[in-house]
């Protein structure tokens, strides 16, 4: 039979692109199983469909292309060149949904799922290893996919779901979010070695008043944080830098450029000196948060329920 164009195709050229997706997408597998076998009896004993619901199907999507697949000859069909052609893409969609179904099937997996985490700069280097190592004890083939960013941009990811729990500080307050504290962080003044504060062991923060101060820039928590105590101090810092990781913040103060408020390091830093702040309070609060909600895969559920377990002894 050769190939002929339908004259009245249900959906026209011009139709909206979802719409031909959802009316041709449930049929491809029907499509390939018929295409395979070339006979519609067999293709329905083996994928176990009614024969009728198969020849139906296959009708409404020629239909629904305005094109012949087939040429029939009794039961049995052959393709027509534009069934070769349809075949081609059609057996690719159905591959890659199935390497896709393949793929959520192994991330959520109890044993060697994947937990995708979000967590601050300042947690790289100790906390979260530390964390890690501990929990893969009880689960050693679970896999993490790790992003490393600032609060507000882990937050985005987390409602984008492109990560399934984040650490980060502030611990966020929102509706569509659950946030839980696990623990706090004690934040010092870093100066440089040779500044007439370095000798000291404590400091007020309002001591710094005059002093040029080095931050992270803004929309970090910890920029924030820091603006909020220097407030609560009583003055406005005066900022000479802004940055986006700690330990360069160091680099800068080592150099003289300013002073800091900087969580511990996670090794001593020559060239400065990390001074107690007695006034103000100077801490950052730690939490995990994650998208309210939103249904766990066991190995989340699973790292979920551990950093739970960590309050109160998160940070080394």
């Amino acid at each position: 039979m050769e190939h002929q164009q339908r004259s009245q195709p249900r959906l026209s050229p011009s139709s909206d692109t979802e719409d031909m997706v959802m009316s041709l997408a449930p049929r491809l597998a029907y499509f390939a199983g018929v295409a395979r076998t070339e006979h519609v009896t067999r293709a329905a004993q083996e994928m176990d469909v009614p024969q009728s619901t198969l020849s139906r199907a296959m009708v409404r999507l020629e239909q629904d292309l305005g094109v012949d697949l087939f040429a029939r000859i009794g039961r049995t069909v052959s393709l027509t060149p534009a069934g070769r052609t349809f075949l081609a893409s059609a057996e690719r969609a159905l591959a890659e949904i199935q390497r896709a179904a393949d793929e959520v099937r192994a991330d959520a997996d109890p044993a060697t799922g994947k937990v995708a985490f979000g967590f601050l700069h300042t947690m790289g280097s100790e906390t979260v290893p530390g964390l890690i190592r501990a929990f893969r004890a009880d689960h050693p083939r679970v896999r993490f996919s790790l992003v490393q960013n600032y609060g507000e941009a882990m937050i985005e990811r987390l409602r984008a779901g492109e990560l399934d729990l984040c650490l980060t500080s502030p611990v966020p307050d929102a509706p569509d979010l659950v946030a839980r504290r696990l623990d706090e962080q004690k934040l010092r003044l870093v100066v440089p070695a040779d500044h007439p504060l370095a000798a000291r062991r404590r400091v007020r923060l309002a001591e710094a008043a005059e002093e040029s101060f080095v931050t992270l820039e803004p929309g970090y928590g910890l920029r924030r944080i820091t603006d909020d105590l220097c407030q609560e101090a009583g003055f406005r810092p005066r900022i000479a830098f802004e940055g986006e990781e700690a330990e360069t913040l160091r680099g800068l103060v080592a150099a003289g450029l300013g002073v800091a408020l900087l969580p511990p390091p996670a090794f001593p830093r020559p060239g400065v000196a990390e001074l107690t702040v007695t006034a103000p309070r100077a801490a950052r609060e730690i939490g995990v948060a994650w998208l309210d909600g939103h249904p766990d895969t066991p190995p989340v559920a699973a790292f979920k329920k551990f950093l739970l377990s960590r309050r109160g002894n998160l940070l080394p």
